[in-house]
């Protein structure tokens, strides 16, 4: 963990791959009373009608703005497949409003002890470098794979596209400063969450794996 460097809280970034558990284990922090920054929620308002990025992406994606206004994500989805220049091009556009979001929600709780940023590519979109601790939430390939599959339509070909697109998750375990397995039910990641909100509260270095 980065010692920090003045006033404010502790920032733990929270990631994890598709189907490992981490929305839930987001969840678990908010109830011990931490604030949490969902990214996934963040794009959905500038997404949405009237959301800040939906008239840009529509000047820039003819065809994707809905009848009311928001950003339809399928045509969208269509719009910039394996199209790199155009996958820039978006991320062009909603990054910025993204990250000022962030920073928004962080002078928001600037006096909480700790603050987690669940963002889905922390390390691939070099999130982590705002973060004081990492905490990845894990499950081992079985698990994940079953919990993906049981998703309303989504089959082995489009797991594999998104799983292309993400660090390994043995990649982020070795990176992180804590891991969650959440692969052994909802009592035990919950004491791991609460063993990094009381390390994290008390100042400590983190334990590696420590919801392992």
């Amino acid at each position: 963990m980065r010692p920090k460097a003045g006033s404010g809280p502790v920032i733990l970034g929270l990631t994890g791959s598709i189907g490992m558990g981490k929305s839930a284990t987001a969840a678990m922090f908010a109830r011990l009373g931490v604030p949490v920054h969902d990214a996934d929620a963040a794009v959905h308002a500038l997404y949405g009608p009237g959301g800040a990025a939906a008239a840009a992406i529509g000047q820039t994606f003819p065809g994707v703005v809905d009848a009311e206004g928001g950003v339809d994500r399928t045509r969208l989805r269509a719009a910039v497949l394996d199209a790199p220049d155009r996958m820039a091009a978006l991320e062009a556009i909603v990054h910025p409003l993204v990250r000022a979001a962030s920073t928004d929600f962080l002078a928001r709780y600037a006096d909480a002890p700790i603050v987690v940023l669940d963002i889905p590519l922390l390390y691939e979109t070099g999130g982590a470098g705002r973060c004081d601790a990492v905490a990845v939430v894990s499950a081992p390939p079985e698990i994940q794979r079953a919990r993906v599959l049981a998703r309303p339509g989504m089959d082995e070909a489009a797991f594999a596209a998104i799983l292309a697109k993400q660090m390994p998750d043995a990649e982020k375990r070795a990176r992180a400063d804590f891991v969650i397995d959440t692969s052994r039910g909802f009592p035990a990641a919950e004491a791991a969450v609460a063993r990094i909100v009381a390390a994290l509260t008390e100042g400590r270095a983190p334990p590696h794996r420590a919801g392992g």
